[in-house]
């Protein structure tokens, strides 16, 4: 769970606020005037959570070609790449 905490312990507790998001992995949120300002994380997490929602990204987007008939055999999707990747193996031989 993430705790919250005002703008002004960003700038006096820095290190404990980096500490805590870094070894605890806990997300800190940053209030400014009693409301939620922003979101200090760890970068661990931070990657980590980009890279999910990459991944729920490409999901979403197979789903909707699966809802719109946008689809292939998986057999010839795979003889397709490996012809295409012979074909790329033929040409940097020549060269």
């Amino acid at each position: 769970m993430e705790s919250i905490r005002p703008s002004s312990d960003l700038r006096n507790h820095y290190n404990e606020i980096s500490k805590q998001c870094r070894e605890e992995r806990k997300p800190v949120i940053i209030t400014v005037n009693g409301r939620g300002d922003t979101v200090v994380m760890g970068l661990q997490d931070y990657y980590q959570m980009k890279e999910e929602l990459e991944l729920l990204r490409i999901l979403a987007d197979a789903e909707n070609d699966v809802e719109h008939g946008r689809v292939a055999p998986m057999q010839g999707t795979f003889d397709d790449i490996r012809k295409k990747l012979m074909e790329k193996n033929k040409c940097s031989t020549v060269l």
